[in-house]
């Protein structure tokens, strides 16, 4: 862990290239038609089975990043996490946004490793260069919420599971924690 402290700053030093992204970004494995076709499914979801179903499809697209080495990095620090060893985690996917510094759910799932390793600085940053680029990434913009409202931050929370669920109507979970905040933020504006 003592090596972790160092970590810290990193994010600080990709905070500007989180502000120079642009939709414009080249992002080819992020944007094809599929893809787009899945997020169009997604919106018209009659159910929570449907839309759960679709979201499996687009979690496996976002899962690939078009490089075998990326991909097997990646792999390996899923199963790090499954293991319960975050560090090892994000030394992994600290060479996977390195080598594909434009794959969204490689930031996602390094924040989700800083988040385990109670960095929540660093994965406010990786989750906002995830969004940054794929503005969809509902799981992105979930974690997101999370973070913000444990740090106290409900109008932050709020915006950003109602962001989460512009985006997929049906997680499953996050109606009430959002019929929950906006009590919470109400009864503090009377």
């Amino acid at each position: 862990m003592a090596g972790h402290g160092a970590r810290a700053e990193a994010p600080q030093h990709d905070a500007p290239a989180i502000e120079e992204a642009t939709p414009s970004s080249p992002r080819p494995a992020r944007t094809d038609a599929a893809l787009d076709e899945l997020f169009e499914r997604l919106a018209a979801a009659s159910d929570e089975r449907e839309a759960r179903g679709v979201s499996l499809l687009i979690n496996r697209r976002w899962m690939r990043s078009g490089s075998d080495t990326a991909d097997l990095l990646m792999t390996r620090a899923q199963q790090a996490m499954r293991e319960r060893d975050a560090a090892l985690a994000v030394e992994l996917l600290d060479r996977v946004v390195t080598l594909q510094p434009d794959w969204a759910e490689a930031w996602n799932r390094r924040a989700a490793a800083f988040q385990r390793l109670g960095d929540p600085i660093a994965a406010i940053a990786d989750i906002h260069r995830a969004v940054t680029l794929e503005p969809r990434h509902f799981g992105a913009w979930t974690g997101l919420g999370h973070l913000l409202q444990e740090s106290g931050d409900k109008f932050g929370a709020l915006a950003s599971y109602e962001r989460a669920l512009a985006i997929n109507p049906q997680l499953p979970r996050l109606g009430p924690v959002v019929d929950k905040l906006r009590r919470e933020i109400d009864g503090v504006s009377l």
